[in-house]
């Protein structure tokens, strides 16, 4: 059996470091709250905690983001990014990416996922496709802030995660919607 294609492995190499999660896994499927409503189905929406540590002491800020590489499009799909999150902070609180940012850090940003809606979009795969993958990524950045906006795409976003950054850690747990 192949491997599943991997986007993070066309960038460059950079140290990872501690990430956990109350609520998500590696391998593990996602619970409810991390599914979609949005789209149709009994989801909530809701982002997941994540927490960090051992990243590099020259950390100046951190990027959170959600990637679904397996879904039907030649890009995937965003679910969230977060950015220009203080070097201070080493976790967020589950619903931190609710779309009025209200549970963010003082000057962290959020984008538009690809929905077009800001705010974390949960899991929300065609009904009988394999399970797909939802890579949470936090991102240590030699920056304190990054020179976009929030009207910027998340894409964008990935060209100056890559420019700034430092190190790199991900838990990808799996959904997938039996028929």
């Amino acid at each position: 059996m192949s491997k599943p294609f991997d986007t993070y492995d066309l960038l460059p190499s950079v140290p990872s470091f501690e990430l956990s999660s109350a609520d998500v896994a590696d391998g593990k499927s996602l619970d409810v709250a991390q599914t979609s409503a949005i789209f149709g189905g009994p989801g909530q929406d809701i982002s997941p905690h994540v927490a960090w540590n051992g990243h590099p002491a020259e950390t100046l800020s951190f990027a959170v983001t959600c990637f679904d590489p397996d879904a039907l499009t030649v890009s995937g799909f965003w679910h969230w990014a977060v950015y220009d999150i203080p070097a201070s902070v080493n976790e967020l609180l589950a619903g931190a990416g609710d779309a009025d940012g209200k549970r963010l850090y003082a000057g962290a940003r959020m984008l538009a996922n690809d929905a077009g809606r800001h705010g974390f979009l949960g899991a929300a795969p065609p009904p009988g496709e394999a399970a797909h993958r939802y890579m949470f990524v936090v991102h240590v950045l030699d920056t304190p802030r990054l020179d976009i906006t929030t009207e910027a795409i998340p894409a964008w976003l990935g060209f100056r995660l890559v420019a700034h950054g430092l190190a790199r850690a991900r838990l990808t747990p799996v959904f997938g919607i039996p028929v």
